[in-house]
């Protein structure tokens, strides 16, 4: 237990370590004189406020005639107006010193807000692909989320409120002190004590109730994410009924959990609300005993009663603060866990810009492996030519596509090369590397945003002239004019709104915007018909000639073309030449072509039979001349 309580306590300094850069921004003089100036106007307030029970006990001293006061009106009257008007004039000039605070800090809880949710955006993108498909994204956006709100809370609290209140527990001791006699001090001192051991305790046991709300409200919305983005596969096979009770087992445990916070912030409010009572019972007692024996005035146990009344508003404040502190600090740590998980692909130190010539890929006695017990690839080695077309084929999971996540380095290489011109693609930065790639994947996403938003996306500061001939390029434009509203037409949710070959010839159409002098096609036809394959192979055979292609592909009919293929078999190069020459040689890729093309005729053969039944069904239906 000591343990783990260290570990707790550890992570919350450091979390508060971490938040500090954002409290006190670098390079934002401007901010930090609003943090110093927020200080001091809640400083100001503090001594302002304590001047308010003094007004409260001389008006009452004054109204019991207990107070001398010379002037040339009736003393106790021109007394009574004068300090019932001091004493509410004060109390406002305190509440505006507090907005006036709040008012400075708010650019500052808004910048950290703004910072570190930018921060973590730009991060997340940072990451490995690993990471991403390891990840659920509704519960990363959850994560975010949560944390964003948790900032500002924090930041404020922990700048503006922490020490300024204890500097008026302080002030209000030393008063108690100086005034009515240690036994009023050590009653204070205690119930504060005591409220804040309570406090902490009771919000510390509250914490595990808010976690495991959190852990259950982010699965929740989780599954909400992934069943609605899945929405078409949830109707495919009628499971509506089971995504419902999954969702609502989820929010059965946030129930029970959201349920149990508020319990225990009853309880919490409860027991404070005790110490406090108790403490400020014993002050008054004491006040009351003191006035009958002459002791004190009437004034004097307003006075305590007041002080009593604005203790309580910081002690409730502690009470809040912690708790927002700890509940906040909850709701980020996950977020700060998300900033400390490496990259695992990162640019080197001394990292150069790629130099493009003529673009020649090589892979050389590459090897690779996602999990080191599964290898993938087991030393392939083989070349693209600058202005060349190389296919990659082989069965299922022989390593085809990895390779492209390698040329665009997702991942790392355990050993071997893969240069680009010579240039070894780790020596060089990321973004140089894959500015000079075009990729027109299997499965496009588009933005849920206009058809000419996901073509400009290949180059952003294209025209819409240029957007437009990339369009006619990928024999799409003709078909976006017809849409009702044209290239501001929105393709939806990854692009549902569109078809397969409406969505490929948009990616068509973005890969030439962006004009890349290496271009992969990663099984770019294998999930389309094969009358849509053909007129994209079209768009495809134009976008890339003259360009170093690499080809990834399931149908061997788009690669009849390529200037060699690779045939892949358990992550090794099982044969290699023409399309001609693997025909003769009647191996591996003899073999699979022969498969496709039995497939294919079948294919048509039923089509064939299937449009000449419908036509026999016309001409029986034709009425007779």
């Amino acid at each position: 237990m000591a343990n783990g309580k260290t570990v707790s306590e550890s992570h919350l300094l450091r979390t508060l370590f971490n938040l500090w850069p954002y409290m006190w921004p670098a390079g934002r003089t401007d901010l930090k004189m609003r943090v110093v100036w927020a200080s001091v106007y809640l400083l100001i307030s503090k001594f302002v406020l304590l001047l308010v029970p003094y007004f409260f006990k001389w008006s009452t001293d004054a109204l019991n005639g207990r107070m001398d006061l010379a002037g040339t009106v009736p003393p106790l009257l021109a007394g009574a107006i004068a300090l019932v008007i001091a004493y509410n004039v004060t109390r406002l000039i305190q509440l505006g010193l507090n907005q006036l605070r709040d008012a400075l800090f708010a650019s500052v809880g808004q910048h950290a807000v703004r910072q570190l949710a930018y921060k973590t955006f730009v991060h997340m993108h940072e990451l490995s692909l690993r990471f991403h498909l390891e990840r659920k994204t509704g519960g990363l956006s959850r994560i975010i989320e949560r944390g964003t709100k948790g900032i500002e809370t924090i930041v404020r609290f922990t700048i503006l409120n922490s020490v300024p209140t204890v500097i008026e527990f302080l002030l209000t001791a030393v008063i108690f002190w100086w005034g009515y006699g240690f036994s009023y001090l050590a009653v204070t001192a205690f119930t504060v004590w005591a409220y804040i051991w309570f406090t902490i305790r009771a919000s510390d046991w509250r914490i595990a109730i808010r976690r495991s709300m959190n852990d259950s409200d982010t699965d929740a919305n989780t599954k909400a994410i992934d069943s609605l983005l899945n929405f078409e596969t949830v109707k495919y096979f009628g499971n509506e009924e089971m995504e419902a009770k999954r969702f609502d087992k989820s929010m059965e445990r946030y129930e029970k959990a959201a349920t149990d916070v508020w319990t225990s912030l009853g309880w919490l409010n409860f027991g404070q609300g005790v110490i406090f009572g108790i403490g400020t019972t014993i002050m008054l007692v004491l006040s009351a005993l003191a006035v009958q024996r002459g002791e004190q005035t009437v004034g004097d146990f307003v006075f305590v009663n007041s002080m009593l009344l604005q203790l309580s508003v910081p002690l409730n404040f502690i009470g809040f603060v912690y708790r927002e502190i700890r509940q906040g600090l909850t709701d980020i740590e996950q977020m700060f866990d998300l900033l400390e998980v490496k990259a695992e692909v990162k640019d080197a130190p001394d990292a150069a810009e790629l130099r493009i010539r003529q673009g020649a890929i090589s892979f050389k006695d590459v090897h690779f492996a996602y999990d080191p017990a599964r290898p993938i690839l087991k030393g392939i080695s083989f070349e693209v030519p600058a202005g060349k077309t190389v296919a990659v084929v082989g069965p299922s999971g022989a390593g085809k596509s990895t390779l492209s996540r390698l040329l665009y380095r997702f991942y790392d290489i355990q050993s071997g090369t893969i240069t680009v011109d010579g240039q070894d693609i780790r020596t060089v930065t990321q973004k140089s590397l894959r500015s000079v790639i075009g990729m027109v994947p299997q499965d496009t996403v588009l933005f849920n945003d206009t058809v000419a938003y996901n073509i400009r996306y290949g180059r952003t500061s294209a025209s819409d002239g240029e957007v437009f001939a990339a369009a006619e390029v990928a024999q799409i434009a003709h078909f976006i004019e017809a849409l009702p509203e044209g290239f501001e037409t929105k393709v939806g949710e990854r692009g549902l709104k569109l078809s397969g070959g409406e969505k490929q010839r948009v990616a068509i159409a973005r890969t030439i915007l962006k004009a890349p002098p290496i271009l992969i096609l990663d099984e770019a036809t294998s999930a389309l018909d094969t009358t849509t394959e053909r007129e994209i192979q079209t768009a495809l055979d134009v976008v890339s000639k003259n360009r170093t292609t690499l080809v990834i592909a399931h149908r061997l009919s788009t690669v009849i073309g390529a200037d060699e293929i690779i045939v892949l078999k358990s992550g090794e190069i099982a044969e290699r030449g023409t399309h001609a020459a693997l025909l003769e040689r009647n191996g591996l890729y003899a073999s699979m072509w022969n498969r496709q093309r039995e497939a294919t005729q079948a294919e048509e053969h039923l089509k064939q039979v299937r449009d000449s039944d419908e036509m026999g069904v016309i001409t029986r239906l034709a009425p007779a001349s």
